[in-house]
């Protein structure tokens, strides 16, 4: 029995060594100096890493800048590079042989601290026996003036200036003066029917006969047969009443495809005025009656092309040579006002430059 419960005790020690052992190496602090020696003014550079379990919450050791970590060494900066690496800049005026105290951080609420280290300043010898060598500071020496180096940038600074103001001058004559076009341009164009059936296909595509609004959709379809018939018959149909159009296209339309045109209009009229309500194939039917009074009205033998020439006076032709004259001069001037900063630029650099 007594050799069990010893048996016991040591067995509970080990474990609890071990525990111990495993937690101490679970968690640990390493600290690297990268110079152990420095002269006086240089840095040196420490690095924290920790290691610790996953997840484990580490707090690194805050330092204010200048703070001293020892009496003779100072913090200029800290940086976290992880969250288990930092690195604290150090430096130190006093020659010395300086013992760094281990630094402490905070894992998972337990303070493991890492080893001491060493940091050795070295100071800079200077030789008192020969005083004379060393020259004290000197009073602020001002550099000779001539004028006769400065004029030439001066007055070509002058001209620059002068021939600015010129460019600027021309620029706004050329600007207030009215564009002319001096160039033939051909445009080509659509004919009216196309314009018209593209804009049918447009309200076709964007589900327009089938649309709750009634009135927006006989509005557009009873607009692109307007403009039609304006472009088609040169007539103002788009200010005219939907009788007077029909009218109009008395003399010259097919009785058939007039009659589909004045129930279209007078559907759209009912519908825009007076809150009539159209059904659906009602809808589809106005719709085929606006494509077929089109295309039963349409004239494919017009022509495709518009030739735009401008008409030029003989004030317009002076104006025109004018104008590139004055382009011409105020393209000059911009360029000899670019070589002449340029050089003025480069003779002040080199009087002024040390």
């Amino acid at each position: 029995m007594v050799h069990a419960k010893w048996l016991m005790v040591i067995s509970l020690s080990f474990i609890i060594y071990h525990l111990s052992f495993c937690h101490a190496v679970a968690q640990s602090v390493e600290a690297r100096i990268d110079s152990i020696e420095i002269l006086m003014g240089e840095q040196a550079h420490v690095t924290l890493t920790v290691t610790a379990p996953d997840g484990a919450n580490i707090v690194f050791p805050k330092y204010e800048r200048t703070q001293q970590i020892t009496p003779g060494v100072e913090v200029i900066e800290t940086r976290n590079e992880s969250d288990r690496v930092q690195v604290l800049t150090l430096t130190s005026f006093d020659e010395n042989l300086y013992y760094l105290p281990p630094f402490p951080v905070l894992v998972n609420g337990d303070t493991v601290k890492s080893k001491s280290l060493a940091l050795k300043v070295i100071g800079i010898e200077v030789d008192t026996t020969h005083y004379e060598k060393f020259y004290g500071p000197k009073d602020v020496q001002d550099n000779p003036f001539l004028w006769s180096e400065w004029a030439p940038l001066f007055w070509l600074s002058v001209l620059l200036l002068v021939l600015l103001a010129l460019g600027y001058y021309l620029y706004l004559r050329l600007r207030d003066n009215k564009p002319i076009i001096t160039y033939v341009r051909v445009v080509k164009k659509l004919l009216p029917h196309q314009k018209a059936m593209k804009e049918i296909e447009q309200i076709k595509a964007d589900k327009m006969p089938t649309s709750e609004n009634q009135k927006e959709y006989y509005t557009k379809l009873t607009d692109t047969i307007r403009r039609y018939i304006e472009e088609r018959y040169e007539f103002s149909a788009m200010e005219m009443t939907s009788s007077e159009i029909i009218d109009r296209l008395m003399k010259q339309g097919d009785q058939k495809s007039l009659d589909e045109l004045r129930g279209l209009f007078q559907t759209a009229d009912l519908v825009k005025f007076a809150k009539y309500s159209t059904m659906l194939n009602e809808n589809d039917m106005n719709l085929v009656n606006a494509v077929e009074f089109i295309n039963s009205t349409k004239a494919e033998n017009l022509p495709t092309e518009e030739v735009l020439r401008p008409q030029l006076s003989e004030e317009d032709q002076r104006s025109v040579k004018t104008r590139r004259v004055l382009k011409i001069v105020i393209a000059v001037i911009a360029v000899i006002c670019l070589l002449l900063l340029a050089y003025v630029v480069y003779g002040t650099w080199q009087l002024i430059a040390p």
